[in-house]
């Protein structure tokens, strides 16, 4: 599975130059928090997990090589909610990683709209 980082460093190089050295780019962007989290929303009388909500959520901001800020912090939140079943607990783990790997990609797009909208 691709990590949130790279999707977006891979979506970054198709329209712009990615500087590995922060000194000597235009803007850094700075992801501060990159979390995934999988909680129970629904069990049946019998204590089974019946229904589960995944979260994605990036916070991030913009500056300049000097410091300045040019965006403050942002935080992007996505939820998705999945059915369970102990009975095809397999399928439903390859549900899960598809439903994150879409919040991701979605979250990536997110992001280059936000940066294409920054004048320096």
């Amino acid at each position: 599975t691709r990590t949130l980082a790279l999707e977006l460093k891979e979506a970054l190089e198709r329209s712009v130059t990615v500087e590995a050295n922060p000194a000597r780019a235009e803007l850094v962007l700075q992801a501060l928090t990159d979390v995934r989290e999988r909680a129970i929303v629904a069990t049946t009388a019998a204590a089974q997990v019946r229904e589960v909500q995944l979260r994605l959520k990036l916070r991030w901001r913009t500056q300049t090589p000097a410091g300045r800020e040019v965006t403050p912090p942002v935080e992007l939140a996505l939820t998705r909610d999945m059915s369970y079943s102990e009975s095809i607990a397999l399928a439903k783990q390859h549900e899960e990683a598809d439903l994150y790997r879409e919040m991701q990609t979605d979250i990536v797009a997110q992001v280059l709209r936000r940066l294409a909208a920054i004048r320096l």
